[in-house]
């Protein structure tokens, strides 16, 4: 039996990061997983993966990806409209 997170977030809403070593950074959010309760946001919290060749024809490459942040680390941010 998993447990689904609530949170208030939709996809393509604009964030803000209020903790970790992003905060005060925004971006949007682009994917949500509610059994884990982790978002992932464009141009946030990027990672690395080596990646090694399989044959001797390939060459090995690093991948730059976005990791996901717990939903709780983030908090939406309000369009001012003045």
């Amino acid at each position: 039996m998993s447990i689904k997170h609530k949170m208030p977030i939709k996809i393509g809403d604009t964030v803000m990061i209020i903790s970790g070593f992003h905060k005060n950074e925004t971006g949007e959010v682009i994917k949500i997983n509610h059994q884990t309760g982790k978002i992932i946001v464009k141009g946030i919290n990027f990672k690395f993966k080596h990646v090694k060749p399989n044959t001797e024809n390939e060459i090995g490459e690093i991948k730059q990806f976005e990791a996901p942040i717990h939903h709780s680390n983030v908090t939406l941010k309000l369009n001012e409209m003045s």
